[in-house]
């Protein structure tokens, strides 16, 4: 019997914080928990990223009603997977908006990827019988770009391309230079990889670093309040990307097998990032995405409840 997905003994709740970083834009943080960002105009909210289930979205809601009575007109999901997007029905939104690759990813692998995720994460998942039967659906699907207006204040999304996975999408504050990332760019927190590119993820944030944001609301991790700290998390999850990817292609290009290339690199990175935020749990996914990848394999294998056991099993039994 292997043991338990370490992300199964993390049981403690996390301290939040809702920190202000203009009259416009908040950052609900927590740990290293996924985070939320929250963009306030004249007229609406927009919220990007939900929380796991409603029962956790109602604690961002209660932040949002301490600093505005807009309405929440507006959901962005940044991507698909299940502890950003099952917690949208608490909002009551008018419109839940997702790039159309996500949508398309909802209809190919989100049924998995719930029951995954579930399994994986009994905190954040603890309330899951708040969660509405059925998948979070957006209402509104884009590509490459769109602008929402809410007041005073718009807006911009963008598809910013291959990284965390083939659907990523931001949302830009362009005259405050804020930006809200999803899980593109992490701080202090470990990037989960196994639905990533690793070859597409360095050019992805050099798009990101293009656009010289200067205040960041990165996928995990504390929010970024100056240029430099913003440039330091991006530069950070560029280096774990790398530095993982490079380890397990040699292996590859070594003949190696994945087990052996996962504890050498394990082994390898862990006195770099061990501190980081559920490092132990993203390793085993994030080596055996990057291994697949090494060897051809264009696109993320769809990740089931199985997969994962019989993955971690290998792993780390």
């Amino acid at each position: 019997m292997s043991k338990a997905f370490a992300s199964q003994a993390d049981l403690e709740d996390k301290v939040v914080s809702f920190e202000k970083l203009s009259d416009n834009a908040y950052a609900y943080t927590a740990e290293g928990d996924p985070n939320t960002g929250v963009i306030i105009g004249d007229e609406a909210v927009m919220v990007v990223d939900t929380q796991a289930t409603p029962v956790m979205a109602q604690d961002v809601i209660r932040r949002i009603r301490e600093v505005t009575d807009k309405p929440i007109k507006y959901v962005l999901l940044s991507h698909y997977h299940a502890v950003r997007v099952l917690g949208a029905s608490a909002y009551q939104p008018q419109q839940i908006i997702a790039s159309r690759e996500t949508y398309n990813l909802i209809c190919e692998r989100g049924e998995q990827d719930k029951a995954s995720e579930i399994g994986r994460f009994p905190r954040l998942f603890r309330n899951v019988e708040s969660v509405p039967d059925g998948l979070t659906w957006p209402t509104i699907t884009f590509e490459g770009q769109m602008t929402i207006d809410l007041g005073n204040l718009e807006v911009v999304i963008i598809h910013a391309g291959r990284g965390h996975t083939k659907a990523d999408t931001i949302a830009w504050l362009p005259e405050q230079k804020i930006l809200f990332s999803g899980d593109l760019v992490e701080f202090q927190a470990t990037p989960y990889a196994g639905d990533a590119y690793f070859r597409d993820w360095p050019q992805t944030l050099d798009r990101l670093i293009d656009m010289a944001p200067e205040q960041l609301v990165p996928g995990r991790g504390p929010a970024l309040k100056n240029a430099e700290a913003v440039h330091q998390a991006i530069a950070g999850t560029r280096g774990f990307i790398n530095d993982l990817y490079d380890r397990v292609n040699q292996g590859v290009a070594d003949g190696k097998d994945l087990k052996t290339i996962y504890r050498e690199t394990y082994a390898a990175m862990q006195p770099r990032y061990k501190e980081w935020a559920i490092f132990d749990h993203c390793m085993p996914f994030d080596v055996t995405r990057a291994y697949d990848e090494a060897r051809g394999i264009k696109d993320p294998q769809i990740w089931t409840a199985e997969r994962d056991q019989q993955m971690w099993e290998t792993l780390e039994g």
